[in-house]
């Protein structure tokens, strides 16, 4: 098996939204070109929900600090009123 499928959670934690995005594209195109295993099959798909998993909390991080600034932006507005 690759390296990509090999890696330990603990090294996802460590991806950027880019590489992780990336990765999981390159996995479900592997995925979807067949030709693997079940084994290789099932451990691509363990790291596709992992990378999942992490671009999932790199979006929702970005998403929360939007809303942040957005409600700092608005309560700065209300109080200069």
């Amino acid at each position: 098996m690759t390296s990509e499928v090999d890696e330990t959670p603990d090294m996802s934690e460590a991806l950027g939204y880019e590489q992780a995005r990336d990765e999981l594209i390159e996995v479900v195109r592997r995925l979807e070109a067949g030709g693997t295993t079940l084994e290789e099959s099932l451990a691509l798909w363990e790291r596709g929900e992992e990378l999942a998993k992490v671009c999932r909390r790199w979006l929702d991080g970005a998403r929360a600090r939007l809303d942040a600034a957005l409600a700092e932006e608005a309560s700065e507005e209300a109080d200069g009123e």
